[in-house]
C-alpha cells in the first residue's frame, strides 16, 4: 500500500524538503571591508614591527626618577576599626552605611566625622552589597574605603633633605611584615626629624589603615618610599655619600661608639625574628648593636629604630 513501503530512505512525498544554500557567503563577499586600516594596525607592516618595538623597549624603561608606585585600596570594616580610622585621620574617600541600620553611639560618631573632615563620600548600601564588598566579614553596617597609598621614590628622601640643606636620615625596613611596626617607625622618625622611611615592595609590610593609625598621623608628614630591590637601593644611598648602617644583635660596633650618625646616614632595621637578610647586611658599611643591660635578645623594629634615631638626633643638636 502506497505510504506503507518498508524500503528504507524511499520518499514518500513529493515535496522537496530544504536545501542547503551559501549561507549568505556570497553575499557577503560583494561587500566592501571598510577602509584600510593604518599601517601600524596591519599584521607584518614594517610600520607594525616598528610600534611593537617601541611598545616592548618602553615596557622595560624605567620608571621616572621622581614619584613612586601606588599602593592597593584597602576596606576598614566594624564599627569600631571605621571610628578608630576616622578619628586617626586615615586618609579616606567613601564610608558605606547599610540602608536601615540601627545607629548607635559609634555609628553617629563615624559619620559626624566624616562630616566634618570633608571630601569623604556618605553612601548608603544595603546588606547584601556590604557582604559582597567585605566577602563575608562581620561589617556591622560601616565600610570605610582608604585610597592606595602614594609612595615615594627612594632617591626623593634623600634628595628632600638635600635640598633642604639638611643631612639626610632615613630609615630602611628589611623584611618587617607588621604593619603596626611601619607605623611607629614612620612616627618615630617624624619625631626625631627624620626624612623618610623606606620599605621593599615585596614580603614587607605596607602603608595600610593600621600603619596609618600606628603612626598617629606622622605617615601624613613623613614620607615612605618603596624599593623594588631594596639592596640596589642602599647601594644608591652609598653612592650618594650616605652611610648605611645595620642594626643587629651581632654588630661590630656599639651605637655609642658610631661615629657617623650626625652625618648623612640610612638606618637599616631588620625583622625582629631574622634580623637583616644576608645581602642586605653584606650591604651595609657598619653592623651596629644597641647595647641592652636588661639582658633582652632582641628589640622589635619600632623601638629599635626609636632608640637609633633618638641617638641620631641627639647628636645632630
Amino acid at each position: 500500500m502506497a505510504g506503507n513501503s518498508q524500503r528504507r530512505n524511499r520518499r514518500t512525498s513529493s515535496k522537496k524538503g530544504a536545501q542547503a544554500g551559501s549561507g549568505g557567503k556570497r553575499r557577503r563577499s560583494l561587500e566592501g571591508k571598510g577602509p584600510t586600516p593604518p599601517a601600524e594596525m596591519r599584521k607584518g607592516h614594517a610600520k607594525q614591527r616598528a610600534a611593537q618595538a617601541r611598545a616592548r623597549h618602553a615596557a622595560k624603561r624605567p620608571a621616572p626618577r621622581r614619584g613612586g608606585a601606588k599602593g592597593t585600596a584597602e576596606l576598614v570594616v566594624g564599627r569600631n576599626p571605621v571610628f578608630e580610622a576616622l578619628r586617626e585621620g586615615v586618609p579616606a574617600t567613601t564610608l558605606y552605611v547599610q540602608q536601615f541600620i540601627d545607629s548607635d553611639e559609634r555609628v553617629r560618631e563615624a559619620l559626624q566625622l566624616a562630616a566634618d573632615r570633608g571630601g569623604i563620600n556618605l553612601l548608603e548600601a544595603p546588606r547584601a552589597e556590604l557582604d559582597r564588598m567585605t566577602h563575608g566579614l562581620n561589617h556591622q553596617g560601616l565600610v570605610l574605603q582608604v585610597p592606595p597609598y602614594d609612595y615615594a621614590h627612594p632617591e626623593d628622601l634623600a634628595a628632600a633633605a638635600m635640598d633642604a640643606g639638611e643631612d639626610p636620615l632615613i630609615v630602611a625596613l628589611d623584611g618587617v611584615t607588621d604593619p603596626r611596626n611601619l607605623g611607629a617607625v614612620v612616627r618615630s622618625v617624624a619625631a626625631f626629624g627624620g626624612h623618610g622611611v623606606v620599605v621593599p615592595e615585596r614580603r614587607a609590610a605596607g602603608m595600610t589603615a593600621g600603619a596609618w593609625k600606628t603612626s598617629a598621623g606622622a605617615a601624613a608628614r613623613t614620607p615612605v618610599a618603596r624599593a623594588t630591590n631594596l639592596t640596589r637601593a642602599l647601594e644608591t644611598y652609598q653612592k650618594a655619600g650616605l652611610t648605611v648602617i645595620g642594626l643587629a644583635a651581632d654588630g661590630d660596633v656599639e651605637l655609642q661608639d658610631v661615629p657617623s650618625l650626625d652625618g648623612p646616614v640610612v638606618i637599616v632595621v631588620g625583622s625582629e625574628g631574622k634580623g637583616l637578610s644576608r645581602l642586605v647586611g653584606e650591604t651595609c658599611d657598619l653592623r651596629v648593636r644597641i647595647p641592652m643591660p636588661g639582658g633582652a635578645e632582641s628589640l622589635n623594629a619600632g623601638v629599635a629604630a626609636g632608640v637609633v634615631l633618638y641617638e641620631a638626633s641627639r647628636r645632630r643638636s
